[in-house]
């Protein structure tokens, strides 16, 4: 039997008005891509994700509209790209459009909370993928990555790489994402219970791929004799791996990741990352859709709110298996 796993990103844009249907375009702007009619009625789905350079963002908003599209509606892809006024705006503009849905990955996880519920107030069902906000029973559903299980098995993996002893640094995700804060006590937890590994510093690095270079490399000059780098994703982690290639020591370094990310996989069989952590956002993002058209054509409210689904460990043991951009085939 064939189990696959389809990860990556999407956004499209911070357009403010006109954004029509699926699809979109680097610089903002968002393309008519829908199918003729829609869900019962031939509603407007409307997907607002993070950001498009990210290939996780990217498949995110790609697999949700293909899905969407597939049960007949036309979908509008938007990208707010961390920024709140810019997510604030796309809702604004879904309202006008008259979305009969709207799946948001939101940009934080409190300061999504009164655009969500204007979206709702405006008789618009939300149902929010990948992050989550901190507020309960306002989105029909709230699904991402189980990020607990999957730091776990990052960290376990990153300290049988270590041997259980050394220094090491860690590059941190976004502060205003929950992941971030989940993913870090998850490694914490794993970590501290082996007393011989030292964390020699720390540094926010955003899950962008210049910053984590940048950080990783002011971590390398602070402590040079450092021995691993553990990071929130994958994007952070490559920056590392860039910084530490630059200055002649990678080799003595253990650098661990998350996302399952392609360069990720290429890095792992070039030799260079010890491990990647797929997780499941193509496998939400259909869900989500799912669940929407379930709601939209029968009122079927989901059984649960908050859903977490496990992510999977990728090595050079099993990287073979990633058959294609995040599709893992057992």
């Amino acid at each position: 039997m064939e189990r696959r796993h389809f990860l990556s990103a999407l956004g499209l844009g911070a357009a403010a008005a006109g954004l029509a249907a699926c699809g979109g375009t680097s610089d903002g702007g968002a393309s008519d891509a829908g199918g003729e009619g829609g869900g019962v009625d031939g509603g407007l789905i409307t997907i607002i994700v993070n950001d498009p350079s990210n290939p996780y963002w990217k498949t995110e908003g790609d697999v949700a509209a293909a899905k969407a599209e597939e049960l007949g509606y036309t979908t509008t892809v938007g990208a707010h790209k961390g920024d709140t006024n810019t997510e604030n705006t796309l809702v604004d503009t879904a309202i006008s459009n008259q979305s009969v849905a709207l799946i948001m990955d939101p940009a934080n996880a409190d300061g999504s909370i009164g655009t969500i519920k204007k979206a709702i107030q405006a008789d618009i069902p939300v149902f929010l993928i990948n992050a989550e906000i901190n507020e309960s029973g306002v989105a029909k559903a709230q699904l991402v990555s189980n990020n607990a299980q999957g730091a776990a098995l990052g960290a376990q993996e990153w300290v049988s790489r270590m041997e259980e002893k050394g220094t090491y640094v860690e590059l941190f995700g976004l502060p205003s994402d929950n992941n971030a804060q989940t993913r870090s006590n998850g490694y914490t937890t794993t970590i501290s219970q082996y007393p011989d590994l030292e964390k020699l510093g720390e540094e926010v690095a955003d899950w962008d791929r210049t910053k984590g270079h940048d950080k990783a490399q002011s971590l390398l000059q602070a402590h040079p004799d450092m021995q691993g780098l553990i990071s929130g994703n994958d994007e952070m982690a490559l920056g590392a791996i860039a910084a530490f290639k630059e200055a002649g020591v990678l080799e003595d370094i253990v650098v661990g990741g998350f996302d399952g990310s392609p360069d990720a996989v290429e890095a792992i069989r070039n030799g260079e990352l010890a491990y990647t952590v797929l997780q499941p956002v193509a496998q939400f993002a259909e869900l989500v859709i799912e669940m929407a058209d379930d709601f939209l054509r029968n009122g079927t409210e989901p059984e649960q709110e908050k859903q977490a689904l496990d992510c999977l460990l990728i090595t050079e043991e099993n990287v073979d298996k990633m058959t294609a951009p995040f599709t893992y085939t057992e």
